[in-house]
């Protein structure tokens, strides 16, 4: 270092007589060699090697911590199970999923295999019994359905395959009173979750979790929505710009009210989003076709005939946040007062704008009679239309949220679409509950345009 900063001072012109900073310079050069030997001959300082004690620690920590998780976290597992039923005959009414006898047979089955599991040693893990189909055999009814556990991930596959397979056998012809099971016919098979989902998608009017609802909100200024809540909404868009709601009633087909269409019935300048938001959206499709009611006036303000569907082009892709509701048999009856909701994205008040995200509201069926009142809508509700709100008002659709459906669940937890947002005297007003076209009336209409 002596012989560099010599030749450095003969090259550079560098006086002895420099400043103090450069004379610290040079007085530090002379003795920094010793205090590096210094340094080596002391080792790491003790709250160093405390830092690296602790950080190692705190590293082997979490990774164990990140192991476990991984091992022991639940997880969905599916499993598809079948068997014949003895004590039942075969109905042509089973083939559909909506209707009464399927419904009726249906929960009685789940009940059962519910029963079954939740007096077992898995009733901790079992999450959920669902009929997906019931098949004619000459000996009765062959019953298949999807049951979903929550195993933890070190449980081998076959391991609680297993379990599953036992407690069916040793438990399913005892949980029930009204239904004989023959044990020779059970099978049950392990699904991928892909493929489970998939089974319990295609049925309508199913939601992936169960939601609370918190009060009676209304859209306008209402509560939100959450992902997969409202599944089968769907928004029908006009040159990209939201215009009303639709159900989604299969992969290819929605149904919304006609006069969405007032004026405009080219289905290339229409395209349908799906998903809470309509900015993105989960999933976006062309229109191929709209079917507006053959009776439908544009010009005839009476709100009469208001049903349209529409066909996509390419189907819709089914999954957990988007798929069908289901529809209601033509002769089924919702009484008075069944609690419904409500969902769109229309305005928050009488002629405001539409909103980005789906908001719901809980709204009640009133009466024909009671709708038709003078001081309501003094005779102008049709047998084709249906009332739902409140005589108090505040609580209702608006502008935007036209097309959109009206859905109630049953008692096994299956949403039917029960009204079509029609029309209304402004928003929320008193006396003014919201007009729905009435879904069972043009149930037959429906099947003759789209065969579901």
């Amino acid at each position: 270092l002596k012989s560099i900063l010599r030749c450095c001072t003969l090259r550079c012109g560098i006086r002895n007589s420099a400043s103090p900073r450069q004379k610290s310079f040079l007085v530090t050069s002379q003795w920094y060699p010793e205090v590096l030997m210094d340094r080596g001959r002391t080792g790491l300082e003790p709250w160093k090697i405390a830092v690296i004690v602790v950080s190692a620690i705190a590293g082997a920590a979490l990774i164990i911590g990140l192991i476990t998780f991984f091992l022991c976290r639940d997880q969905d597992r599916y499993y598809n199970a079948s068997f014949l039923i003895t004590n039942v005959d075969y109905k042509s009414q089973y083939e559909r999923q909506t209707t009464e006898e399927f419904r009726d047979l249906s929960q009685e089955i789940e009940t059962m295999v519910s029963e079954v599991f939740k007096g077992s040693f898995l009733s901790k893990r079992y999450i959920k019994c669902h009929v997906v189909s019931l098949s004619p055999d000459p000996a009765g009814v062959l019953a298949s359905v999807v049951l979903v556990f929550k195993f933890a991930s070190s449980d081998s596959k076959t391991t609680s395959w297993g379990r599953v397979h036992r407690v069916l056998r040793r438990r399913l012809t005892t949980s029930s009173n009204s239904l004989n099971v023959d044990l020779s016919t059970l099978s049950v098979a392990e699904l991928n979750k892909e493929k489970g989902d998939d089974l319990l998608n295609n049925c309508c009017g199913i939601r992936k979790q169960q939601f609370s609802f918190t009060g009676v909100e209304r859209i306008i200024g209402g509560q939100r929505a959450r992902d997969g809540e409202w599944p089968w909404q769907a928004s029908i868009q006009l040159d990209g710009t939201h215009r009303c709601g639709a159900s989604v009633i299969s992969n290819t087909w929605l149904v919304t009210a006609a006069h969405c269409f007032r004026g405009v019935r080219n289905p290339r300048r229409w395209t349908a989003s799906f998903g809470i938001l309509l900015r993105p959206p989960k999933q976006r499709k062309r229109v191929r076709k709209i079917i507006v009611h053959e009776k439908y006036c544009d010009f005839v303000l009476d709100h009469e005939y208001d049903v349209a569907v529409v066909e996509l082009d390419p189907p819709i892709e089914f999954t957990s946040d988007v798929h069908s509701v289901c529809l209601p048999e033509a002769t089924h009856v919702f009484p008075e007062n069944t609690s419904c909701f409500v969902t769109g994205w229309g305005a928050m008040k009488n002629d405001g704008y539409s909103v980005n995200q789906l908001r719901q509201a809980e709204v009640k069926i009133i009466s024909t009679e009671v709708c038709n009142k003078r001081h309501v809508y003094g005779g102008a509700i049709t047998p084709g239309m249906l009332c739902a709100g409140y005589l108090e008002g505040q609580v209702d659709a608006c502008q935007g949220d036209s097309g959109g459906p009206l859905v109630t669940v049953n008692s096994r937890g299956i949403w039917y679409l029960v009204g079509i947002v029609s029309w209304g005297d402004e928003c929320g007003k008193r006396n003014k509950p919201g007009v729905y076209t009435r879904v069972t009336y043009y149930r037959n209409w429906i099947a003759s345009k789209t065969g579901i």
